[in-house]
Parts: C-alpha cells; structure tokens; sequence
C-alpha cells in the first residue's frame, strides 16, 4: 500500500492519440514521452498495472461526472487499504505507525465525503436548470399563443 504520482503524457511516436487521457508514473512516461505535469493525480500502487499504467478511471473519463465518482471511489480504496494495513499492526510495536494509517484513512474518507456532497449538489443543480429548461419552453409556447401576430 503506497500512494503514487500519476500523470498524463504526450508521445514522442505520435502513434498514441489517446495518452492525453491515460496516466503513468513519471518513470514509465520517461521511456515513452513527456508529462504534462499539471494533471498529476494521486492513487494507490494497486491501481498500476505491471508496466506502471494507471488502470483505474479516475479522470479517465473525459465525463466530469463519471470523472468525480472514480475519484470518490479511488479515495475509498486508498482509505481501505491503510484501514487493513493498520490492522495488521498491534499496539506495542507499530503504535505510531498504526495511528498514523488510521489518520490518513479518515483524511481520505474526509475528502471522499466532500466530494460525495459536491457531486451530490451538482447533479442538483443540474436538475435544476433541466426542470427550469422544460418551463421555459412551456413559457416560449404560451408567449408564441398570445402574440398579436399568431393565427
């Protein structure tokens, strides 16, 4: 269980259209092209395959939506996975690692839930302007009704 550095990459080939949206460590990037830097993200070791290619969806997906629950669920992972590492621990001899794990795991978790509110108040607001979007055609059509010029 370690957090690593994740980022997206341009390829120096050209043959790979879609390394905007896939993610690699800096090391599995420098054999292949160059990092863009400002999209690093942090995930757990667990989700790199062999090669150092991130193969969870967190941002990923070109969905902001579907983009925000992969984040969610990667931070939940990462929480889970110091929860069973700080069970493994027993008092007398890893106490401050332990505590150490367990503060990190309700850090993660903390910002899952912010995450979970702001994904919960955007699908609100897109109800929202979808049910004021629906009135307004309504409203276009008793306007279109009432004109002077309507036969």
């Amino acid at each position: 269980m370690a957090d690593v550095y994740v980022y997206r990459f341009t390829g120096w080939d050209g043959l790979t259209p879609d390394a905007k949206r896939r993610r690699a460590t800096l090391e599995t990037i420098r054999e292949i092209g160059d990092p863009i830097m400002e999209s690093q993200i942090v995930v757990d070791e667990a989700e790199l395959d062999s090669d150092g290619f991130f193969c969870g969806s967190v941002a990923n997906d070109p969905d902001p939506t579907e983009d925000l629950a992969n984040e969610i669920s990667s931070l939940n992972r990462r929480a889970d996975a110091r929860d069973c590492e700080a069970l493994k621990l027993d008092e007398a001899s890893g106490g401050a690692q332990k505590y150490m794990l367990q503060l990190e795991s309700r850090e993660l978790r903390k910002q899952a839930l912010k995450l979970q509110r702001q994904q919960k108040q955007q699908r609100q607001s897109e109800l929202a302007a979808a049910e004021s979007g629906d009135h307004s055609d309504m409203l276009d059509f008793a306007q279109l009704g009432s004109s002077p010029t309507a036969g």
